[in-house]
């Protein structure tokens, strides 16, 4: 709790009363109410599918309550857009970047601003630039140039960018969904600066995250939902994670032992699945190692260590510029991830959303989505097959949906990857590369999806876990590989797996 704040005594800023939202089939948000005061962090936590993204869509305008009501100040308000929203001083910044990669810094910055002047207005560059600066100063990057086009940044710099737009709109309440999910520990904890900054200067900031500590550390108060419904809001006062958790699943999770310290972790001698030598590609240089079958090997590393770019140049999505690649004895051509496909690699990325799904498609759709010529004959699909494959994926995976037509876009994000990890698994794949496998997932889902990892390893799958989440390494893999400047800086096994060596090697001058 913030020093001399009382939330009895600070005046609402935000009220939500008696919410509900359903969905054809679905009810998302159920009786919901909740009021944010002036001047705090409170933080909202839940599973995906919790409703936590449907109150904060309600909040930022997107979506219409079909029940309850909305007061902001006092003042009974139905918001029918996000600019209505944000004219009540409501920002939200997703965890889905929503930057114009073609712009500069500084357009985006102040994109709003310029779509609320007359079409005839000239855009003034000068002005433009200077605010810019200003809100980039503020998140301590001021050595930034405001002329960058988005697209030349890393994915920290766009979330940088996009918490900078928000904070330069005057907002009143910032919702910040997953804000440091692609972001240091040192760019985190400027981050943390910035929120007690905002909270010190009056704003009221709605902290959406699944990271508990993180939570713990910076919020006031904590509202926990499950299943639509609020289960409890809570003063930051001598709360645990543990307590969280259990509000949060509705059960004990209990302890899951690390990977490496399992005797299913230790390949032995298995046949090498993956084998890479002198790999270099944009961000990578001279990268060596083998992966044998039933291995997890983990690659941890800062955000520019080029780890976050090692997927796509092993799976030929980046041209490499030297080095060869050889899934068992069969060696990769450069840039073609057909032919990695057919060589028994599959990639599941970062972004699941953007690059990683289909998301106006159907469940069964995106199981098969990448072995159509299994599943057609003579161009048309078989969609008896295409049904009972996407069954059995579903049923493997303990995906939860209601049918397979569903829309992918409707799941959880942890049932959106399970769908993902699904079509991969239809490919019968001897290597699995997965990019930030649980970014955004909550700790339920995560649980479920380490299990499925496990379980494809001990089938003989090779599986490279790239992950920013160094608890995530250390729970999986047998063996991690650590990268800082496109080079390998160590390699940990066993008990040798811990944050302080991970951390070394990381920042190894």
């Amino acid at each position: 709790m913030q020093p001399g704040m009382s939330t009895t005594q600070t005046t609402p800023i935000v009220e939500a009363s008696g919410i509900t939202k359903r969905f054809p089939g679905v009810t998302a948000l159920d009786n919901v109410s909740l009021a944010f005061a002036a001047g705090e962090v409170h933080a909202v936590i839940g599973e995906n599918g919790a409703g936590k993204s449907t109150l904060m869509n309600i909040l930022a305008g997107d979506l219409q309550p079909t029940e309850g009501e909305l007061r902001v100040g006092g003042e009974r308000v139905r918001f029918t857009s996000a600019l209505h929203s944000r004219a009540a001083g409501i920002v939200v910044v997703y965890q889905e970047l929503a930057l114009c990669p073609t712009l500069t810094v500084a357009e985006n910055i102040t994109m709003s601003e310029a779509a609320s002047r007359s079409a005839i207005s000239f855009v003034p560059r000068a002005e433009m630039r200077d605010k810019a600066r200003k809100a980039l100063a503020r998140l301590g990057m001021g050595t930034l140039d405001p002329d960058t086009k988005v697209s030349r940044l890393s994915i920290a710099e766009m979330q940088l960018v996009e918490i900078a737009r928000a904070i330069g709109q005057d907002a009143r309440v910032l919702v910040l969904d997953e804000p440091n999910s692609a972001l240091s520990k040192r760019e985190s904890e400027r981050l943390f600066e910035i929120v007690r900054q905002l909270r010190a200067e009056g704003i009221t900031v709605i902290y959406v995250s699944h990271h508990l500590r993180e939570v713990l550390d910076i919020a006031d108060r904590i509202t926990v939902m499950r299943d639509g419904r609020l289960i409890e809001t809570l003063d930051n006062d001598g709360l645990s994670e543990s307590h969280l958790i259990r509000a949060m699943v509705g059960r004990d999770l209990g302890a899951t032992r690390p990977w490496a310290l399992d005797p299913a972790a230790d390949p032995g001698d298995a046949a090498i699945a993956l084998s890479v030598r002198n790999l270099s590609a944009p961000g990578i240089l001279d990268v060596s190692f083998d992966v044998r079958a039933g291995e997890i090997l983990g690659v941890g590393g800062l955000p520019d260590s080029g780890k976050d770019v090692l997927g796509e140049a092993l799976f030929g999505l980046s041209a490499r510029t030297g080095g060869s690649i050889r899934v068992e004895d069969r060696e990769l051509p450069v840039g073609d991830p057909l032919a990695s496909i057919r060589a028994g690699m599959t990639f599941v990325p970062a972004d699941r959303r953007g690059a990683g799904g289909l998301l106006s498609m159907s469940v069964a759709s995106n199981v098969v989505a990448a072995s159509l010529p299994r599943f057609s004959i003579a161009g048309m699909l078989r969609r008896g097959a295409i049904r009972r494959e996407a069954r059995a994926q579903v049923a493997r995976l303990d995906a939860r949906i209601s049918h397979l037509a569903q829309k992918l876009a409707t799941l959880s994000g942890g049932n959106q990857q399970k769908i993902i990890v699904g079509r991969s698994l239809v490919t019968n794949p001897r290597v699995l590369i997965l990019h930030e496998p649980t970014r955004g997932i909550d700790v339920g889902a995560k649980a479920e999806i380490y299990a499925i990892l496990r379980g494809i390893a001990t089938e003989g799958v090779a599986v490279i876990m790239i992950s920013s989440e160094i608890p995530e390494l250390m729970m999986n893999a047998a063996r991690v590989l650590v990268l800082r400047g496109g080079r390998i800086t160590g390699e940990l096994t066993g008990t040798a797996i811990d944050e302080a060596s991970i951390l070394a090697r990381a920042m190894a001058s």
